[in-house]
């Protein structure tokens, strides 16, 4: 039998909606020249790829959604729907979210759909709507949960209010919250680390609810100095299908260009700035950069390596001196 779960996302849209106006008024009455703030077309960028995102997520959900009830009905375990296994299950949703955006930090492949979220250079509530076209890539890290007998409707549910509460972090116009809130729970000063370029702020703050996952795996960064967002070397173009598609346009080149099957694999599979072994007398060798970002050109003064792949600094977060350890490797 089928959960009868509300429809989290469409309740929240009238609060959406009225957080945005509130954010836009408070800059137009106490400006900030320090914060990124608003730009029409940006926000019109951002409000446009999360409108295309609700008619694309219908195409994947239908494959996807065979896929899982496939799973789910071959699988002898059933998790009911009470109060308390739908908190048991957030729980769990939020765990394997975590590495679900990891992965997409570390393999370029799925970075080409999540660096869509990451290519404005502003960080306002618009922001969270700036989501990718091409969310197929993030299903396969929830089939343990099928596997473990929790109905596909149970987990977009869940999946549902893990997006609406990560709405409110996009924004400049809270500041810390008090000690406890800010070591359990993402919040907007975690998020905007997250989005941040500088070196030592790249592929940190993963949290989707909770930030305690990255401080158990080692990808916690606080807020030290204020964050530029962005890409390393940003796209300029607020043209929707280029900002949707522009890495796998570079992934493409890259491939085209490589020498070896090896070689096509890493621009494909390896992290964003992967560089292929250099043959004697050439350039850096392997994996300079890669591991845990989607970090392309790196300045000189950066701790961050270099990451030069011609195709990777067309779409990765930026770089100044770090403010913490470089990102450790992929899990």
């Amino acid at each position: 039998m089928e959960p009868n779960l509300p429809d989290v996302v469409l309740w929240s849209i009238p609060a959406f909606v009225l957080l945005t106006v509130i954010e836009m008024v408070s800059y137009r009455l106490h400006p900030d020249e320090d914060a990124a703030g608003y730009e029409t077309k940006d926000a019109a960028t951002s409000l446009t790829m999360g409108i295309g995102s609700l008619g694309f997520d219908l195409l994947w959900k239908i494959p996807i959604l065979a896929i899982y009830m496939g799973v789910y009905e071959l699988t002898p375990l059933r998790v009911p729907v009470l109060w308390w296994t739908v908190l048991l299950m957030l729980l769990a949703q939020d765990f394997f979210y975590y590495w679900s955006h990891r992965g997409h930090h570390v393999i370029r492949i799925l970075w080409a759909c999540h660096v869509v979220h990451h290519s404005s250079e502003k960080f306002n509530l618009t922001t969270a709507l700036r989501q990718p076209w091409t969310s197929a890539t993030v299903w396969p890290f929830y089939l343990p949960l099928i596997a473990c007998g929790v109905h596909p409707a149970a987990l977009a549910f869940c999946q549902s209010a893990n997006l609406v509460y990560q709405f409110w972090v996009h924004t400049e116009r809270v500041g810390k919250l008090p000690r406890p809130f800010e070591y359990v729970l993402n919040t907007p000063s975690h998020h905007r680390v997250h989005h941040a370029s500088q070196g030592g702020y790249l592929d940190r703050n993963y949290g989707g609810i909770l930030i305690v996952w990255d401080r158990m795996f080692g990808s916690f960064a606080a807020e030290v100095e204020r964050p530029v967002y962005g890409l390393t070397k940003n796209i300029s173009t607020r043209n929707p299908l280029r900002v949707a598609t522009h890495e796998y346009a570079a992934i493409a080149r890259d491939v085209r260009a490589a020498d070896t099957w090896s070689e096509r694999a890493g621009r494909v599979f390896r992290g964003p700035g992967w560089q292929p072994v250099p043959k004697a007398g050439e350039g850096t060798g392997e994996g300079a950069g890669e591991g845990v970002g989607a970090g392309a050109e790196i300045s000189a003064a950066a701790s961050v390596p270099t990451r030069p792949t011609a195709a990777a600094t067309a779409s990765a977060p930026t770089a100044a001196a770090s403010a913490a350890p470089a990102p450790e490797r992929t899990p």
